[in-house]
């Protein structure tokens, strides 16, 4: 339906693609499919905005005004020169929430909290975006701001810490392998807060041929690759960096418990997973057979 209407109305573009247009310039709907599509407005005769409303809902986009600070990352991050390269430290988080369970303004009431000062927020979607930290606060953490949203909000949230850069050269670039980073990571993992280092392995994974996955997730897991309990306890072991005790603790197993599922996983398959590069691989195979 998307390439139908494509080719009558030239200027249709989705939400996300957006970049420093004025959503005001458009007549906004939703999709079957929850998408927000925009068509010029000057493109549309009010006959048009009738048929269209006939299958697709008519819809206001709630994403509050930028701020001049928040346009200025925005044009950076769209492909505008900056002046200088230099600037303080800064790190981008992106964040995504349920769809439709909350206001953009209210996340970003409650977000700036967290913050001694306020934050730029540069909204994807109306429920995905990225906030930008300058000279970012050690003693932040981003598991104790999820558990207090969450319990505020009653709404699920994720974010995908992005590292710390001291350049506007490559500002660009580090935003868009941030969100490839959140694009690959989100939908399989179950951690609400990610480092974008644990991103990068399902980037590896969206880009390798998936032929080879499968042939390497059934030479790695074996027999074992259906055993979502086998599977899960040594997820965690190596997430626990092969320790043990803190393993056990987290799945509310006795020692010797644990003990015998790695030894059981080690004699049949022959890979020693409490070696740090052997573990690795049957980490990426465990996240593959996840997918």
């Amino acid at each position: 339906m998307i390439n139908k209407l494509r080719k009558i109305f030239i200027s249709l573009i989705f939400f996300e693609d957006l970049t420093t247009e004025n959503t005001e310039h458009y007549h906004w709907f939703r999709t079957k499919d929850n998408d927000l599509i925009g068509i010029a407005k000057d493109e549309l005769s009010q006959k048009d905005v009738t048929l269209l409303s006939a299958f697709l809902q008519p819809y206001h986009i709630a994403i509050p005004e930028m701020t001049s600070e928040e346009k200025k990352w925005n044009r950076l991050l769209h492909g505008y020169k900056p002046e200088t390269a230099d600037i303080a430290p800064y790190r981008i988080i992106y964040f995504s929430f349920s769809k439709f369970q909350l206001e953009p303004a209210a996340f970003k009431e409650a977000i700036q909290a967290f913050f001694a000062k306020q934050v730029p927020i540069i909204w994807r979607n109306e429920h995905e975006g990225i906030i930008i930290e300058t000279n970012p606060d050690a003693d932040l953490s981003f598991d104790q701001i999820i558990n207090i949203l969450m319990s505020d909000l009653y709404v699920k949230i994720k974010f995908l810490i992005g590292p710390c850069h001291d350049s506007l050269k490559d500002v660009r670039k580090n935003y868009a392998m941030l969100v490839q980073g959140a694009d690959s990571a989100f939908p399989h993992s179950e951690k609400a807060v990610i480092p974008y280092t644990e991103a990068v392995h399902y980037i590896l994974l969206n880009q390798a041929d998936s032929k080879f996955l499968g042939n390497a997730e059934v030479l790695i897991l074996g027999e074992f690759r259906h055993d979502e309990e086998l599977l899960k306890t040594i997820e965690m072991f190596i997430t626990c960096n092969l320790n043990i005790s803190v393993t056990a603790k987290k799945l509310h197993l006795h020692r010797n418990s644990l003990q015998y599922r790695l030894d059981k996983f080690i004699e049949k398959t022959g890979i020693d997973i409490r070696q740090f590069q052997q573990a690795m691989t049957v980490y990426l195979a465990i996240l593959y057979s996840k997918n």
